[in-house]
């Protein structure tokens, strides 16, 4: 017996195995909590976002910081009517969460990975940004065939498809084994109008397996993403 935690594979611009690493690592310490169990007869509560206390952002020396917290991201995901612009209004949240991962380079060099997702019966949304110096533009090469170069909220934007990674964790604690998932759409927007480098992306993923809309995940991209902190500041 196992369980099955699906998790996004999407990456920042420039290749998918970073975000991917972060998403897994994340994973094995628990982060999306699942919410606490409620009586038979009365329906579940929404879920809030978890993941601790805002992590302190990274900034330049005697200015602001400007990279956000997997917690202020899951605070601009999670937001009320995240439901009615999946087209599923009506859902409540079953899971959401944040994480400030970063993965290592080899030559030493640390990358800020953090990422928010938000569950629900009929889709996962996940929100990330990477803090790279990989412009959006002319990424559509590396993200596999059927990438496609758009603009989004005035920025430069490549919509891909991917998969999730499938996890099973066995319950009578032998070895957990890992596969593909289910198909997912990514947009991936520049952080800046300039594109100088990094990206927020938003994913989603079907429960039932079907391929998500590009219409919805257009639709959540420009509903969340000016709300996540300092996005205005990339003007």
């Amino acid at each position: 017996m196992a369980d099955k935690v699906d998790a996004a594979t999407g990456a920042g611009a420039w290749g998918q195995a970073l975000a991917a690493v972060a998403l897994v690592a994340a994973l094995g310490v628990g982060l999306w909590t699942v919410r606490e169990s409620s009586p038979p007869d009365s329906a579940p509560p929404p879920a809030t976002c978890s993941g601790g206390e805002p992590e302190k952002a990274a900034g330049e020396p005697g200015k602001a910081p400007r990279q956000v917290s997997g917690a202020q991201l899951c605070k601009a995901l999670h937001r009320p009517d995240l439901a009615e612009l999946l087209g599923t209004p009506g859902e409540t949240a079953k899971t959401a969460g944040g994480s400030g991962s970063s993965v290592k380079l080899g030559n030493g060099k640390e990358i800020a990975t953090p990422s928010a997702q938000v569950e629900f019966a009929t889709y996962t949304v996940n929100l990330s940004a990477t803090y790279d110096r990989h412009p959006v533009a002319g990424s559509a090469g590396l993200l596999g065939e059927g990438a496609q170069e758009r603009k989004v909220l005035g920025r430069p934007a490549v919509f891909y498809a991917d998969r999730t990674l499938s996890i099973r964790f066995r319950l009578d604690g032998k070895d957990s084994d890992s596969g593909p998932g289910v198909p997912a759409r990514t947009v991936t927007v520049a952080r800046d109008a300039k594109d100088s480098g990094g990206s927020f992306e938003v994913s989603l993923w079907r429960t039932d397996g079907g391929v998500p809309d590009d219409a919805v995940l257009l639709r959540v991209a420009e509903k969340v993403l000016p709300t996540v902190p300092w996005w205005a500041a990339g003007a």
